[in-house]
């Protein structure tokens, strides 16, 4: 008998991503929760992605996963392009939404998802995992106990090597870039910071590069940022890198902390901190952060448990965003529309 309110999840997934496997087939199989049905533009591909991760139905199309009555949450690891409509879709059929990040396209078409949200009465989650993990827990508890001093400067890197020209990420129509792939995570850590920094960041400047062969469609951008409290912060990403690197620095006026990977802290579950006291280094567990994450929404959909991101979140992040590209020279990522 199950206990109230650990009912499994029955969740719907749009396409056959390959990140799906680590983002929600792992922690799906961890916690105990059910992979209802999965849909792709290629049946045979959505078949063997069935086979491959227990899922227990193939559906025919999106639009079928979202008709589907035992399906209670979309999951949306779709192209960036693909996030806003398909979201305002799961939304309208009533579904619960744990959508990949960004959310949207752009701010206006974030605007929208929040309104589907509020109408709809369900919940809605942008998928930054990192937030759930020990490491950004334990970064954000160092701060809080004043072990630091007062916050002066945050730095966060998200940088990739390139991948394939053929990769939806340099594809302008489906909203591609590196600051919708990469640098989202890197405003968003920045923005986290808030409740220690006196408010909001606002941004200061930013710049960016352009790839070659793919116009309009940016390779790198470094965004600064000043917090009311006078703390400053960089937001750098890159996709044409020539490693994996995902840090994130804080640094106050007692001392300094850095997790050297912040976003996957599976592969590096380090936090070091520098006091004048001394050096020493937290190992916080490579469980997971998708995990994390699932366990998190999970709770929330069924016991109410408090979940720090939202559509109103979403939203904050998509505007830094379209700043971010207008200040750099770039135009902010156009709306998909789906054919009727």
């Amino acid at each position: 008998m199950k206990e109230p309110g650990r009912e499994p999840l029955r969740i719907g997934v749009l396409g056959a991503a390959n990140i799906t496997g680590l983002s929600l087939v792992g922690p799906a199989r961890t916690t105990g929760h059910r992979l209802v049905a999965v849909a792709a533009r290629d049946r045979a591909r959505a078949e063997a992605f069935a086979e491959e991760h227990d899922v227990e139905r193939v559906a025919d199309s999106y639009a079928d996963v979202l008709a589907d009555p035992e399906v209670e949450v979309v999951y949306n690891p779709l192209a960036n392009g693909l996030h806003g409509p398909w979201n305002l879709a799961a939304l309208a059929a009533g579904k619960h939404v744990l959508t990949e990040k960004p959310s949207a396209s752009n701010a206006e078409e974030a605007a929208e998802v929040r309104e589907a949200v509020a109408k709809a009465g369900t919940v809605f989650m942008e998928a930054f995992h990192y937030l759930f993990h020990p490491v950004t827990r334990r970064l954000h508890e160092i701060l809080e106990s004043g072990e630091l001093g007062e916050l002066q400067r945050v730095e966060t890197t998200v940088a990739i090597p390139a991948p394939g020209a053929a990769d939806p990420r340099w594809s302008l129509p489906l909203a591609g870039g590196a600051v919708m792939d990469l640098g989202c995570y890197s405003l968003h850590a920045v923005r986290m910071l808030a409740p220690w920094a006196g408010g909001a960041p606002r941004l200061v400047s930013a710049r960016g590069g352009e790839r070659a062969g793919a116009p309009g469609v940016d390779e790198w951008l470094d965004a600064e940022l000043e917090f009311p409290g006078g703390a400053t912060a960089s937001a750098r990403c890159h996709m044409a890198y020539d490693e994996l690197e995902m840090s994130c620095r804080i640094v106050g006026s007692r001392g300094e902390a850095l997790a050297p990977n912040f976003v996957l802290p599976h592969l590096d579950d380090r936090l070091v901190v520098r006091t004048p006291d001394g050096e020493r280094t937290e190992r916080l567990g490579t469980r997971s952060s998708y995990t994390y994450q699932l366990e998190a929404f999970a709770a929330h959909i069924r016991r109410d448990a408090p979940l720090p991101l939202d559509a109103d979140d979403a939203l904050a992040t998509m505007t830094l965003i379209d700043e971010s590209y207008r200040a750099a020279g770039f135009e902010p990522r156009p709306r998909t529309t789906l054919a009727n």
